[in-house]
């Protein structure tokens, strides 16, 4: 059987070259390694990071930040078996902990095994809720206004604006109700810089419960 062609986006090209240059070798590795074990992803663009799909579905995606990477599946199911061998994927920093270079990465064996074992996942329709194909059977809530403070706080720091852009739509989500709950003008203002600050660190609004 012959193999897929490899299908890169140019888009993906353009986010891995503006990427800080200790995090281009991270992303190029992973991106090599994802193509390489799943045959025929397809590569996008997603609420500002790379997004690798499998016949329409997600399978995993990437991310660069200030100071590290990250690499995340997308069923939650996955976070079961990386744990069953040691990995620790919680702590709002994807499915292996934060990346600051290629060595932190499971060997390319073992990221292959986690990359097959997630597509057999999604071919067989047993990904669990976090995959794509199970987002019907979800409320999904509409995205709440950008109040306009918090936008111009948020550009001002580079590292806030891509971390936020980064999150899934309910993490930014709970950021924007927190800014927008506050009653009075001092109160809002502090929810601003202390969410820029937290954000700054690749941190969601919650992530003192998030489990440890």
């Amino acid at each position: 059987m012959p193999t897929a062609a490899v299908q890169l986006n140019p888009k993906v090209d353009a986010q891995i070259a503006a990427a800080p240059a200790f995090a281009q070798p991270i992303l190029q590795h992973l991106r090599e390694q994802v193509h390489a074990a799943v045959p025929g992803v397809t590569e996008e663009i997603k609420w500002g990071r790379p997004f690798f799909l499998l016949d329409g579905q997600i399978l995993c995606s990437s991310a660069a930040f200030s100071r590290h990477c990250s690499f995340g599946f997308w069923s939650a199911k996955m976070a079961e078996l990386l744990a069953a061998d040691g990995i620790d994927g919680t702590g709002g920093a994807g499915s292996v902990g934060k990346i600051v270079s290629v060595a932190d990465l499971p060997s390319k064996k073992a990221l292959a095994t986690y990359l097959k074992a997630a597509a057999k996942m999604l071919r067989e329709g047993t990904a669990g809720p976090g995959a794509t194909g199970d987002r019907t059977s979800r409320t999904v809530k509409a995205p709440l206004p950008m109040p306009a403070d918090f936008a111009v706080a948020l550009k001002k720091s580079k590292a806030a604006q891509a971390s936020f852009d980064a999150f899934p739509p309910s993490a930014r989500r709970e950021y924007i109700d927190w800014i927008t709950s506050a009653k009075r003008e001092e109160t809002r203002d502090r929810h601003v810089a202390e969410a820029v600050a937290k954000i700054a660190e690749n941190l969601r609004h919650n992530e003192k419960y998030r489990a440890k």
